[in-house]
């Protein structure tokens, strides 16, 4: 994975500004409701819609733990990125806080030594270009993130995030007798946890199902970290998740490293009916990661896709 030259002042950001990993942002500008949760620790404006975000990966989390002993899970930089989209667009872009963002697709890319295990926290630099930007007033009403990560100077990993900010009110009308949904389907039995990389059944978000390649999709509404506020839909993280459980799966490795997930979404996937997963691998074309596409189909069609990469630990 090469460095652009676009980097180079990057690349020194993670030592000549400590100030972005001393603390983590308020809470509430992420949209999370513990502050257990929040990994984005500080802002800074290089130029233009240039901006970097300082994020904190925990050597330990109650849901995006160790993979295999010696890895972050790299579905933080997933949330890493959610959190930057959200940083910018309060801090930098005059998004109010009641505003609803509806994210169209999130994808990202992360070399496995970028995930890699040490004795303290790892902190990441996000260098981030803002794009397509529709200016509403003050604010915004949507724009692209393209974003580089660096970690002790090196670029790791990449990865983007496109999403519409919609005022509340505009947002119930969008949503309109669904807009106070919860979750109220029974849950499915869960497939075995160490088949899915799980240790519990309480973190399987996979229901099991008499056809090959397809689960139903499962959550719990009390779930701490997949359900940290309430929602009206199953949050896009969910689904990235599913993905990742189904490519694990589906290609009997339970500690593979998920290096890369591109998602896209269609529809909102809803709480009212059961949402199909299906997993399909594809063929393997050398000794590196293999790449399985995920389908989630509800009512007929579909809902969401994507295209994960696992790496056998």
């Amino acid at each position: 994975m090469g460095v652009s030259p676009l980097l180079d002042q990057a690349e020194s950001a993670s030592f000549d500004a400590p100030e972005l990993f001393l603390q983590s942002v308020p809470r509430t500008i992420v949209h999370r409701a513990a502050v257990s949760e929040v990994l984005a620790t500080g802002l800074q404006r290089v130029g233009e819609d240039h901006y970097r975000v300082g994020v904190q990966w925990p050597r330990s989390h109650s849901y995006y733990g160790r993979v295999a002993g010696r890895w972050h899970d790299p579905m933080l930089l997933a949330e890493s990125i959610r959190q930057a989209l959200l940083v910018i667009a309060h801090q930098e872009y005059g998004v109010p806080l009641g505003h609803k963002f509806l994210s169209n697709s999130l994808d990202y890319h992360l070399d496995p030594d970028g995930a890699r295990l040490t004795e303290r926290p790892a902190h990441i630099l996000l260098d981030i270009r803002c794009h397509n930007i529709k200016r509403r007033g003050r604010s915004i009403g949507a724009m692209d993130l393209e974003v580089d990560c660096l970690r002790d100077g090196t670029r790791v990993g990449s990865g983007a995030i496109s999403a519409q900010c919609v005022p509340e009110v505009a947002y119930r009308r969008l949503r309109g007798e669904r807009a106070d949904n919860q979750p109220g389907l029974p849950m499915a039995d869960a497939v075995r946890p160490r088949l899915v990389g799980r240790d519990s059944v309480f973190d399987v978000v996979l229901g099991a199902s008499r056809i090959d390649r397809v689960w139903t999709l499962r959550y719990d509404r009390d779930h701490p970290v997949l359900f940290d506020h309430p929602v009206d839909h199953v949050p896009g993280m969910v689904l990235m998740e599913a993905a990742r459980q189904s490519a694990l799966a589906v290609l009997g490795a339970s500690d593979g490293l998920i290096v890369s997930c591109e998602s896209a979404y269609q529809k909102y996937v809803e709480f009212d009916s059961t949402c199909l997963v299906t997993a399909t691998p594809k063929p393997a074309t050398g000794p590196g990661p293999r790449t399985v596409a995920v389908g989630f189909n509800q009512g007929g069609a579909t809902a969401a896709t994507c295209e994960v990469q696992i790496l056998a630990a």
